[in-house]
This record gives C-alpha cells, structure tokens and sequence, in this order.
C-alpha cells in the first residue's frame, strides 16, 4: 500500500490532494489548498514549505507528484510559479520523499482522455473516479489528478517489469506492445 501526496502548485494558492494505492483500488484520504494570502512572496513561499511539510508530517505519504511548470504569457508569473514549485518540492525533499514532475497535458489525459481538458472535467473525474460527495475545488481537483497520474504511471511501470524478456511497452501514441 502506497499513499501519494499530490501537488498542484500556485503562488497564492496550492491544492494538495493524497491518495492511498491499495493493488489495483485507490483511495481517496484528504484534499484541500493552502491559501497564502497576498504578503510578501518570501513570506508566501515559506507559507506552502510549512503546510507542505505539516502535511507530509500529519499524513505520511510515501511518494510527491507535482505538476511542471508551463510556459505562461507572463514571465513574471511563470517566474513566481516556479518559485511556488521549489518551495513544494523541498518541502518534500526536505521530508525524505521522492518527487515525480507530470505535464498538466499528461495529467489531463491520464484521468480524462483529453490532453486539452477543461478544469470543469477534471474536477468532475475526481468526483467520480474517488466517490467523493462534492466536486473538489479546481486546485485540489488537479492535485488529485497528479496524485493519479503517478499511480497509473506506477502500475504501468510496474507492468513493464512483469513483462517477458525483450519486450517492452512503447511510450509512444498508442501504447502498443512492441519486440
């Protein structure tokens, strides 16, 4: 059994969701945002460290999925992201934790099918796929999402290494067995 911390960084906001990975079931433990209101940046980012590291602390999760940063139009922003996304990850380096980095494109795909998603959908699939009474907030909806992503990355990687000698699952479109 494996407990996977998701995380969905943003400077002013972070969704963090956990799930559990029993085998094949998964199962749903907490999610929520660290709200961090409008200080001073440094003061933010010292903000997500601690809450990070309080969760880490509280809920035990062996393994951190965060989603990469993506080009934004806004150097500044991206810049700030980034930054959100450092002080998440030491939070969790800082814990013993090994990180896994998702593209929102792959998280998108792994729980809807479409790379090119709606946030709407997104929250709507975590709602279904975790049997959750409410759809989760966008932020902790994407977390979740990540947290699952890396679980289905999990199984395929495992997958891959119950498979016969010299072959292989092609990574590429399609997934298709191939010698």
């Amino acid at each position: 059994m494996a407990r996977i911390l998701g995380v969905d960084p943003g400077s002013r906001k972070t969704g963090f969701g956990i799930i559990e990975l029993d085998g094949k079931q998964i199962k749903h433990v907490i999610n929520g945002r660290l709200l961090v209101g409008d200080g001073e940046f440094a003061d933010r980012l010292k903000q997500i460290f601690d809450g990070l590291t309080d969760l880490i602390q509280r809920y035990q999760p062996d393994i951190m999925a965060i989603e990469q940063v993506f080009l934004h139009k806004n150097a500044d922003s991206a810049l700030k992201l980034g930054q959100a996304r450092g002080a998440a990850i030491c939070a969790a380096v800082n814990q013993q934790l090994k990180v896994h980095e998702y593209s929102a494109t792959q998280i998108k795909k792994a729980v809807v099918g479409n790379g090119h998603a709606k946030k709407e959908q997104v929250q709507y699939m975590m709602s279904v796929m975790l049997q959750l009474k409410e759809i989760p907030m966008e932020d902790a909806a994407d977390a979740l999402a990540c947290a699952i992503t890396h679980a289905n990355h999990a199984a395929l990687d495992s997958l891959t290494n119950k498979l016969p000698a010299g072959m292989r699952i092609s990574r590429r479109r399609g997934g298709r067995y191939s010698r």
